[in-house]
């Protein structure tokens, strides 16, 4: 086993529509590979995969370790890109040492953990017992992992390779949950002699809503909302609001149609706003633009819906509310106001947030805390998919011998985490207890948005190290 292996199977992936709560393709080619080499496999009734390599001659002794990642991946593009995840393969191109998709995500998020599950699993060099999880929808609410039933894996020991900073290994996690806001409204007549325009952010890096939140990047669903919000003075009807994607993404493009009484003035200010943030991100998001062109609406959401949604989007909460004060530098508690689209027909317009927090608590009041943005404006509002957190384990054997490896093989330290993002890890910790747990990876950036890339030298210590660990576990 080698990184170049692990990279062909990667490539492979790549090939695979594996979009949250589509992962039947994937699930196939996992089913199918395994029968290829004679492993034991076995799926349950959600689309989990367990693929099992007895131990080897004389290693029968040897605990058995539990690799797993998850089969599915964030399905973000540009606007513009005519990409379709249900069905065309990933594009990307190797560049300066990275792996990059340029116009979409990459998927290497956890492709690459898939990859090296299956690169070891071939790999002829002897081991003990292995069992490879491959769980599915964890991107949009951890469904395979809230699925998984009493016994369908048996070792103690979990790795899991689903982390993206390589040469750090993570002991702990954060919980989370979603937030979600729907309102409904009439119609009105837009005024007569209004023009109706339509105005954009885009160009926003965005990024993972755990790992990137505390990068100070902008969210353009909150800064669209915020011209808006400064332009209620002048007289506005809103006639649509679409903006941001996923829960876990934060938002990089948003537009809103609206029609005005002087066009003229406010295209002016809107200039004004654009070049007020080119100044606010200039290192953050330096490609960060806004535009403002003529568009055509006979009728616009009602006005006092529209005022109400204004105002309470532009009072949401977004970004970093505490860092932890265990652990220097953790983000401790954050939300993300995710996305916003307005279903004309159906008048309806859905509000998408996330919340996070290594304390339980905290993360329940974060939740309270956006909904209390919307308190008086009619607007229903949902707390669901709440999943547990990791909390870490410095005493953990598999830390030690990791710690241990990587010493070896690099002549360095690694460092010691927990991460602000989600992982399954608190869900299996709490239907397995006693569970031993650990994860790394290869570093991954721009998760979560297109661009999305992997460095190719830090796969090969990634798998070096896995590779290691696996085979002289004892």
């Amino acid at each position: 086993m080698d990184s170049n292996s692990v990279l062909e199977i990667f490539k492979e992936i790549t090939l695979i529509p594996r979009e949250s709560g589509h992962e039947e393709p994937m699930t196939r080619w996992l089913c199918d590979r395994a029968a290829s080499h004679g492993f034991a496999c076995t799926t349950d009734s959600t689309g989990n995969v367990l693929i099992t390599r007895e131990a080897a001659p004389g290693k029968e002794d040897i605990p058995c370790i539990v690799l797993q990642a998850h089969q599915d991946m964030v399905c973000e593009k540009n606007s513009g890109s005519s990409h379709d995840f249900l069905h065309d393969p990933i594009s990307y191109v190797i560049k300066d040492g990275w792996m990059v998709a340029e116009d979409t995500t990459l998927g290497a998020d956890d492709g690459i953990g898939i990859a090296a599950c299956i690169a070891l699993l071939e790999d002829p060099r002897p081991s003990g017992r292995i069992e490879c999880l491959f769980t599915i929808s964890e991107e949009t609410g951890m469904d395979g992992a809230f699925a998984l039933q009493e016994g369908f894996f048996t070792g103690k020991t979990l790795i899991n390779l689903d982390s993206e900073d390589e040469g750090q290994l993570f002991i702990g996690c954060a919980g989370g949950m979603h937030t979600d806001i729907e309102f409904r409204f009439g119609k009105t007549p837009v005024n007569p002699g209004w023009k109706v325009l339509s105005l954009e952010i885009k160009g926003g890096i965005g990024g993972h809503s755990g790992d990137d939140i505390n990068k100070g990047r902008a969210n353009t669903v909150q800064e669209l909302f915020r011209f808006l919000h400064s332009e209620l003075p002048f007289g506005l009807q809103l006639v649509s609001f679409n903006g941001g994607g996923k829960h876990n993404a934060i938002a990089r493009e948003s537009a809103a149609v609206v029609a005005v009484p002087d066009a003229t003035a406010l295209q002016s200010r809107f200039a004004d706003f654009g070049r007020t943030l080119a100044a606010e991100y200039h290192s953050t998001d330096p490609g960060l633009v806004t535009c403002c062109s003529e568009s055509q609406a006979d009728e616009s959401i009602d006005d006092s819906v529209a005022t109400a949604v204004i105002e309470s989007l532009f009072a949401c909460p977004h970004g970093v509310w505490a860092m932890s004060q265990d652990i220097p530098g953790l983000v401790e508690t954050s939300t993300n106001l995710a996305s916003v689209r307005t279903i004309t027909s159906d008048g309806l317009l859905l509000v998408g947030t996330s919340q996070r927090s290594s304390v339980e608590s905290q993360c329940s009041m974060m939740g309270a805390k956006v909904e209390a943005a919307f308190y008086g404006t009619g607007a229903c509002v949902t707390h669901k998919d709440p999943y547990p957190g990791w909390t870490p384990d410095i005493n953990s054997h598999i830390l030690s011998v990791c710690v241990e490896s990587y010493r070896r093989l690099f002549g360095t330290e690694a460092e010691v985490k927990a991460i602000h993002a989600g992982l399954e890890c608190g869900l299996f910790l709490r239907k397995f207890p006693g569970l031993d747990m650990i994860s790394f990876g290869p570093t991954l950036r721009g998760v979560h948005a297109p661009g999305e890339r992997m460095e190719l030298a830090s796969l090969d210590r990634f798998v070096k190290l896995l590779e290691d660990v696996v085979c002289n576990y004892r």
